[in-house]
């Protein structure tokens, strides 16, 4: 079940709005694709988030994926939790799992709600 008070992209990564910070990750629908997650490349703070560019990426026992800002903006902080222990996002992945926050410059575009994420995969919701 999707948080109802997040916003989502199609690439499948989350982004709660708190006045100009967005802090992000990836959906549930996400690492439970991807399945036990053994690596996370996160940006540098102070480095720019283009909306729908790629920001990161993750790998697992199964694939390696790669991770798009939701928004654009500067990263103000990364999860360094998350370099020794990348399960998180598959434990806790809109709590302990969250990836990056970026200050916000542009207001966000093209982000669904959480029945219009859902939608996109009703096999999954």
């Amino acid at each position: 079940m999707n948080p109802k008070e997040l916003l989502y992209a199609e690439s499948h990564e989350w982004v709660k709005i708190d006045g100009d910070q967005a802090t992000m990750g990836i959906t549930d629908f996400a690492q439970s694709e991807l399945g036990d997650l053994t690596f996370v490349e996160l940006p540098q703070v102070g480095d720019q988030a283009v909306a729908g560019e790629e920001i990161g990426s993750v790998e697992s026992v199964k694939a390696a994926s790669e991770i798009y800002a939701p928004v654009n903006g500067q990263v103000v902080a990364v999860n360094t939790e998350l370099e020794d222990a990348p399960e998180l996002i598959n434990k806790e992945p809109y709590g302990a799992g969250w990836m990056i926050k970026i200050k916000i410059t542009d207001a966000p575009q093209n982000l669904l709600n959480a029945d219009g994420y859902a939608a996109l995969y009703p096999e999954k919701a």
